[in-house]
């Protein structure tokens, strides 16, 4: 049972990498998709709106078929969809054909990030302590992968198409492959299960106002997230005075220690526990937003998205693996549920600083996303596991009875 935990783990590690590459390959290749199908300005963001919010409609359905379905089968299906999705935008012609192509993109998405961390927090519970983060750190690792990919093919100028192919070609049965080994750990879902928790309502289901504060955490994050993903280059070309070449670092610095932090993140959940290691990354990221609003130079406000990173990578793991503790009995509505926030803050996150710096100032609009993390150390209490917080000496021993793997229904 030990190697089909093993097993189970490595391919959902390699699901979360390869949903890092693929979104990775369409948001850095955003221009290119524009300049492809003649986007205008002024419908470029309704198309990048479109994505977020077709996936909350994904995750929200994600959340009715697992009442039927295992989600390592929604898993399954769901990848290959996005990949397939992606390859589309980039060999359409018309935009008719990016439309569709973004819909079935976004909807995949919001299945799969919901599926495979249900899966996650399924597989944590199994084997008795932190594994979430080493998920996530896949996921970054995958995004970095992508990140790279896409320079490569702008840099030699490729078609949108050519640059997707061999990714797809790879991606695809590389993932189908490996969805043969997905575990579904009995107990993990919300199929006949009547365990309830500290947030159950009768019959162990899902009493809200316990969710609540995680909802918020995850949306707080995720401003965090995207106000560095969409104005750390603009921050420092027009507030810092950088150049344009140094301008594009720190979102790649942002993506490796985003990596690093979740490698190791998982070591300091089991020593620490998840409430300490939640309140050190919300300080951390916090202290990094305010070195950014106040950076004399553009090496300063490096060194604050740096610190961004480092702390911000921890809190969209603990707070899917939190879900999962705080509702025993219905973890996997608590998650697709969960993961909502993720596309709210995404959406909120980025026209938020972007208003603020022009009626405003930009190194104001950054105080805004600092306050709303440094917010999450209200809510850090929700992160306590009780009686099965994993380090200090708390971690299980035992590995939990598994089901069958992700073969069947």
């Amino acid at each position: 049972m030990t190697e089909v935990l093993r097993r189970g783990r490595a391919s959902l590690a390699f699901g979360f990498f390869a949903q890092g590459v693929a979104f990775a390959l369409l948001v850095t290749r955003i221009p290119a998709v524009q300049d492809r199908y003649g986007v205008s300005d002024a419908l470029l963001p309704v198309f990048l709106a479109a994505v977020p919010i077709l996936a909350g409609v994904g995750s929200v359905g994600t959340e009715r078929l697992v009442e039927r379905v295992r989600p390592s089968v929604v898993l399954r299906w769901s990848q290959p969809v996005v990949l397939l999705a992606l390859f589309g935008v980039g060999a359409g012609e018309r935009l008719v054909e990016l439309a569709v192509s973004l819909a079935v993109f976004g909807l995949a998405v919001g299945a799969l990030d919901a599926s495979m961390n249900m899966l996650g927090v399924s597989l944590q519970r199994s084997y008795g302590r932190s594994i979430m983060l080493g998920f996530h750190a896949a996921y970054s690792l995958g995004g970095i992968l992508g990140a790279s990919l896409a320079w490569v093919g702008a840099h030699w100028g490729l078609a949108l198409w050519v640059s997707y192919l061999p990714v797809v070609c790879v991606l695809v049965p590389a993932a189908l492959v490996g969805s043969r080994w997905y575990v579904d750990a009995d107990g993990g879902g919300d199929r006949g299960v009547s365990e309830g928790g500290e947030g159950s309502g009768p019959g162990g289901g899902i009493v809200f106002k316990a969710l609540l504060p995680l909802c918020l955490v995850m949306t707080f994050a995720y401003i965090g997230d995207s106000t560095v993903s969409n104005w750390s280059a603009k921050y420092l070309q027009d507030v810092l005075g950088s150049s344009e070449q140094l301008a594009t670092v720190p979102y790649n610095v942002y993506m490796v220690t985003t990596l690093v932090g979740r490698a190791v993140g998982d070591f300091g959940v089991r020593r620490f526990g998840a409430v300490a290691v939640v309140r050190g990354g919300a300080v951390l990221a916090a202290g990094g937003f305010a070195v950014v609003a106040g950076a004399p130079g553009a090496w300063a406000g490096m060194l604050g998205f740096t610190l961004v990173g480092l702390g911000l990578c921890v809190l969209v793991p603990q707070t899917f693996a939190a879900a999962g503790r705080l509702f025993p009995g219905a973890s996997d509505a608590a998650v697709a549920r969960l993961n909502i926030f993720n596309y709210v803050g995404f959406l909120i996150g980025s026209p938020l600083v972007g208003a603020l710096g022009d009626v405003w100032s930009y190194r104001g609009a950054m105080l805004v996303p600092m306050v709303l993390v440094l917010a999450t150390l209200v809510y850090a209490r929700s992160f306590d596991g009780g009686a099965d917080r994993y380090g200090g000496g708390h971690e299980r021993s035992r590995t939990a009875d598994v089901g069958r793997g992700g073969n069947g229904l």
